[in-house]
């Protein structure tokens, strides 16, 4: 897999990034006791906006950034529970980068529940560094960034 396979969703797109979110994230529900964010967005206004881009035909990875004026905001990250293992996600994450680059952005930064610790190993692995933990609403979250060279 390669960058030029990440292309912006489309209308089509959208049944696809609902079920690929879900799917991704339902397993931390009885973790957290609560539905993860990126199962409650409005999937649809996302696309629409140019924020989602997925990989795959049928997709089974996605992306939901959104543009700061000083950084990318990864919302969310999700791979189909049956691509896990393929480099998905590595895939993804390098090309956040490369997306936050091309805007002229020098900081990427993303935030996970703190009960979702497989992500805690996963992220300082690419760079980034916890900034603070929180609450926000409901939910316990760890801030990271990842400042871009």
């Amino acid at each position: 897999m390669t960058h030029e396979q990440i292309r912006p969703a489309t209308a089509d797109d959208v049944p696809a990034v609902k079920a690929v979110t879900d799917a991704a994230y339902r397993p931390y529900i009885a973790r957290i006791g609560l539905a993860p964010q990126p199962m409650e967005a409005d999937h649809a206004a996302n696309v629409a906006a140019g924020k989602v881009f997925v990989t795959g035909d049928p997709v089974i990875g996605l992306v939901v950034v959104e543009e700061h004026p000083d950084h990318l905001f990864l919302d969310s990250i999700a791979v189909h529970p049956d691509a896990h293992g393929r480099g998905v996600g590595r895939l993804l994450l390098h090309f956040v980068d490369a997306h936050a680059r091309a805007l002229g952005l020098a900081e990427v930064r993303l935030c996970t529940n703190a009960l979702m610790w497989e992500n805690q190993k996963i992220y300082p692995r690419y760079g980034y560094e916890v900034v603070e933990r929180r609450m926000d609403g409901p939910y316990d979250r760890f801030h990271y960034r990842k400042r871009l060279d």
